[in-house]
């Protein structure tokens, strides 16, 4: 049972919401923060950023086990009989130099043993970010594929817009894991090949992208803060891009793709583009020849966008002032039977500007029809207006991460969510009152041999990708003994 923290809200307000400096704490003062009689019942599974050691701990705070894998890992999902499978990134890398870049996809029992791992990884096309464990057993991968800077022009995309060594436009795969290191590619759809373009009659894909809204604007942009020595250093120092990454590297990841998301019921995919501001959902029922095209499948636009939300600027049917995301993450369905079933969670993380930004949290409802089709009216952008509904601290700018991070409904109508630079996890009522909340002490990787944190990462050492909430009766947790470790892990920023 969670630990009465009645004395600990009325003396720290929950330090309102964490705008007490939290990154500042030191390992021993991070863990267990506060908890209440609401919070769901079950546990949290999360690893750090450049960590190997993905943990499981329960509303005390405490890790009841740990599962650890060979290389960094990310994006852990619980398999029914207790294992996991993640991304993992390769260290001898292979010139793909973004945030969350991978070359890995494994699967480890519940005692860490290797299963599966498959290698997907060249000069051409590499994994990254996410995953997603399909009903058939099959998994969702996002990739990057390269194409030169001449094949970036071709298709119309403006030089000044083009960096020398071109651009790594994403893509989706579906595969079949064949154990113990193979993989058949059973469907796959490319962002490349659904382009327009409106500043080169020659070149393909001309037209007018207001009057092709499931179209991908090659010389669209989310408008957010250009990058900068500053900002690449500290992404390094977190682990979230290659140390060896340059500003020109994030600049060809120009659409940079960061969850994948799955329907059963409607046989559609939602995934998070932030560097257009927008969420985009695809239809799934297509063939891999439909996904390359815009006729075929169950909505009968191909590979076409169905429905996109976030930034109508990058279609033409809006300004830059009806931008409601700001290179957001972790898009996710509300499943049938839940609160806000059949929308979409989103964790917006914020404009970045001259301005003090804060990040929210967004709900929306899709204008949709019963056969999962979405409507807009003619010359207007994709609905809704506004969110169905927005997390906000009760001092916004105490909850801000401008990269990383998530959100995710629960059961019970609950949300948690993940600040992710700060390491930071709390779970929220409908009340929009905290009701859970933890700083995870764990900094796997950060500091150099000699405990030095390098600069960029004194602020934010413990940084998490995102955080999962696993039911207490999960079938992947049944005949499992969960306690308390004894002893729990080490805390703290180290080199294991």
């Amino acid at each position: 049972m969670t630990r009465s923290l009645i004395p600990c809200l009325a003396a720290a307000a929950f330090c309102v919401s964490l705008g007490c400096d939290s990154e500042s704490r030191t390992a021993l003062e991070r863990g267990f923060v506060a908890g209440t009689p609401g919070v769901t019942d079950g546990y949290v599974l999360y690893n750090p950023l450049l960590s190997k050691v993905t943990y499981l701990i329960d509303n005390d705070g405490q890790v009841v086990h740990t599962w650890r894998g060979e290389f960094v890992a990310n994006s852990p999902y619980l398999r029914d009989d207790g294992g996991l499978v993640w991304i993992a990134r390769d260290p001898a890398g292979v010139g793909f130099k973004s945030g969350g870049v991978a070359g890995y996809i494994e699967e480890v029992g519940w005692d860490s043993e290797l299963r599966w791992r498959w290698h997907y990884a060249s000069e051409q096309a590499i994994n990254h970010h996410d995953i997603e464990p399909l009903p058939n057993g099959n998994l969702l991968v996002i990739g990057w594929e390269a194409k030169r800077h001449e094949e970036a022009l071709r298709v119309g995309r403006l030089p000044e817009l083009t960096p020398k060594q071109g651009l790594w436009p994403d893509f989706l795969l579906e595969i079949e894991p064949i154990l113990p290191d193979g993989a058949n590619v059973v469907w796959e759809w490319h962002a490349w090949d659904h382009l327009i373009q409106n500043r080169d009659p020659k070149a393909p894909n001309h037209g007018e992208p207001a009057e092709n809204p499931g179209r991908i604007d090659i010389n669209a942009h989310g408008g957010g803060a250009a990058m900068t020595p500053d900002k690449l250093a500290q992404l390094k120092a977190l682990g979230y891009v290659p140390a060896d990454a340059t500003i020109e590297d994030l600049e060809s990841d120009f659409l940079h793709v960061n969850a994948v998301d799955y329907n059963e019921r409607l046989d559609q995919i939602a995934i998070s583009a932030p560097e257009f501001g927008e969420v985009w959902i695809l239809d799934h029922s297509t063939t891999t020849e439909e996904a390359a095209n815009s006729e075929g499948g169950r909505q009968g636009k191909g590979g076409d966008l169905l429905y996109r939300w976030g930034n109508p600027h990058a279609y033409g049917r809006g300004g830059r002032d009806d931008r409601q995301l700001y290179y957001q993450h972790d898009v996710r369905w509300i499943p049938d039977g839940w609160a806000g079933a059949g929308n979409l969670t989103i964790f917006d993380n914020g404009p970045q500007g001259p301005d003090e930004p804060w990040s929210t949290v967004v709900e929306i409802t899709p204008p949709m029809t019963e056969s999962g089709a979405y409507l807009m009216a003619g010359g207007e952008a994709f609905g809704p207006s506004e969110p169905a509904w927005v997390y906000t601290a009760p001092e916004p700018t105490s909850f801000f991460a401008p990269f990383v991070s998530g959100a995710e409904r629960l059961a019970n109508g609950n949300t948690l969510v993940c600040q992710g630079p700060a390491g930071r996890i709390f779970e929220l009522d409908a009340d929009d009152q905290i009701v859970w909340e933890y700083l995870n002490p764990y900094s796997e990787g950060i500091a150099e041999e000699d405990g030095w944190v390098p600069a960029g990462a004194a602020d934010n050492p413990y940084g998490v990708f995102r955080a999962a909430r696993i039911p207490s009766d999960h079938p992947g947790l049944a005949g499992r003994t969960l306690v308390p470790l004894d002893p729990q892990p080490k805390r703290g920023i180290y080199r294991p």
